[in-house]
């Protein structure tokens, strides 16, 4: 998400520079392939991401956690500590 985000950032960026309202680093100079190569990477990425099911198990490897440790606090918060 940051590839993304950083992408969109150098192309605002760039689109400044060329109305000529701000010139930071040379980024007019850039040339707009390595913008839109940009896009298509963090795009690219997103899709195989999606495709191979990375997002989705992260995800749920996120929600099993929680979910144990709800359960790790309430068995505390009732005073069993054994693990079933």
């Amino acid at each position: 998400m940051w590839l993304l985000s950083a992408v969109t950032v150098l192309a605002l960026l760039k689109v400044l520079a060329h109305l000529d309202v701000v010139d930071v680093g040379g980024i007019s100079a850039l040339s707009w392939w390595w913008v839109v190569g940009g896009f298509a990477l963090s795009a690219a990425w997103f899709s195989y991401a999606d495709r191979s099911g990375l997002s989705t198990r992260k995800a749920m490897e996120r929600l099993d956690q929680r979910k144990q440790e709800r359960i790790q606090k309430q068995r505390e918060l009732l005073g069993s500590r054994r693990k079933r």
